[in-house]
């Protein structure tokens, strides 16, 4: 995953996704390797990992992550590793929240590793505008973005692996989207989480959001 996964530089059968822009301001880190999370919407983790082509090449698949359950709350599907994919995954989480009732407020935390998407000035200005503080990892070192890395490394394991139940070819984009959505929701609704006390991250937001007296879901 991470440093050792895919992305637009490939060596060998090693394809590398985490390619930094020696030119970008990096942001500091805020996480500090800590994912932990008292109450949703404080902390937000990104990644995004390579799909193979049956016919040679590349899908790419973004994921945004909410450190308090691990839930995935906005993902996106592309041919190419590209800013754009990485700001689609992050509205779709920002709309996500916004139908669920729970909308992002300023100073939630988006935290990446240092590739090229994540310090550009595309996401850096969509960060802005949304009241998202950013944070960036060091270059090469995947334990300063692990959660995130952790999910992406189930998601190629329990839905683009060949044996999986969700791999339905994948020859195509739309074919991955269906299989991404497919998992996504089960990941998030069914799949028991040690760390939530074997409840799925749905049923841990939901916990969290009906007790009475629960805190501020930004603070």
């Amino acid at each position: 995953m991470g440093r050792s996964r895919c992305g637009p530089t490939c060596t060998g059968h090693q394809v590398r996704t985490t390619v930094a822009d020696p030119t970008a301001t990096r942001p500091a880190d805020q996480v500090r390797r800590n994912f932990h999370a008292a109450a949703p919407n404080t902390l937000l983790v990104a990644d995004f990992t390579y799909v193979p082509r049956p016919s040679g090449g590349h899908f790419y698949t973004a994921l945004v992550i909410d450190a308090f359950n691990g839930e995935i709350i906005g993902w996106h599907v592309a041919n190419k590793a590209t800013a754009t994919m990485v700001i689609r995954a992050l509205a779709d989480a920002q709309e996500t929240r916004q139908r669920q009732g729970h909308p992002f407020t300023p100073g939630t935390i988006h935290h990446s590793d240092a590739g090229a998407q994540y310090t550009s000035l595309a996401l850096g200005q969509h960060l802005s505008e949304a009241g998202l503080i950013p944070s960036i990892g060091s270059v090469g070192d995947s334990y300063d973005n692990a959660l995130a890395e952790t999910t992406i490394g189930l998601y190629k394991t329990e839905c683009t692996r060949t044996s999986s139940p969700f791999h339905t070819g994948l020859t195509t984009l739309r074919e991955l989207e269906a299989a991404t959505a497919a998992w996504v929701h089960w990941y998030n609704t069914t799949r028991l989480m040690h760390r939530l006390g074997r409840r799925p991250p749905a049923e841990a937001l939901a916990e969290y959001y009906a007790q009475p007296d629960h805190p501020a879901a930004h603070k």
